[in-house]
């Protein structure tokens, strides 16, 4: 008796679900600078390391058990034109001085089996700091209402920080920057930052 052929339409397995979580994540920034406003996202791109990649940009979720790894590490699971998810931030611009910014933040979870949040920042005039603690505040914020934290805005970030941690949500926050003064000559001039998935 013939075998009944598989349906088309049958739906993945958990399994093969699984395959599409990223196990490592890396962070990275770069600036950039041409004449051509793509041409100056291009350059910003390799000096991030990431040019090479067919870049998605994904949303907010550090996934369970993710690991973060180097760049360095991170390019050697990568493949040459490889689909490639990350969250990115990008900031250009062609005013000569112009203080351009982009970050991206990220807030892990004391649990390792509860999903964390990455937060993403463009914008001018901010400093390497400020938007720094802007991105890192984001996705701390987005992880403590997940879990129910009525939360100050009026507060401090640096305080909220503590409430968190003194709660045992959330175990670790970082964020990685990148800006830029527009270029005197008024070339393009852009900037990113990114946090970038390997499976």
């Amino acid at each position: 008796m013939a075998k009944k052929s598989e349906s088309r339409h049958s739906v993945p397995s958990r399994a093969n679900l699984r395959q599409l979580v990223p196990q490592h994540m890396f962070f990275t920034k770069g600036m950039g600078k041409h004449k051509h406003s793509l041409q100056s996202f291009e350059e910003a791109l390799r000096d991030a390391g990431i040019a090479p990649y067919n870049l998605v940009r994904v949303s907010s979720i550090f996934p369970p058990r993710c690991k973060i790894i180097s760049r360095s590490a991170g390019a050697k699971k990568l493949v040459v034109g490889a689909v490639v998810p990350c969250v990115i931030a990008e900031c250009r611009t062609n005013e000569p001085n112009r203080l351009a910014g982009a970050g991206v933040g990220l807030a892990v979870p004391a649990n390792s089996d509860d999903y964390g949040y990455i937060s993403e920042h463009h914008g001018f005039g901010l400093t390497h700091r400020k938007c720094g603690d802007f991105v890192e505040d984001m996705a701390a914020t987005m992880l403590a209402t997940t879990h129910g934290i009525d939360l100050d805005p009026e507060k401090a970030y640096d305080e909220r920080r503590e409430t968190y941690k003194a709660k045992g949500l959330i175990v670790n926050t970082r964020a990685i920057v990148q800006t830029a003064e527009g270029d005197k000559n008024g070339l393009w001039t852009t900037v990113v930052a990114a946090a970038v998935f390997c499976f």
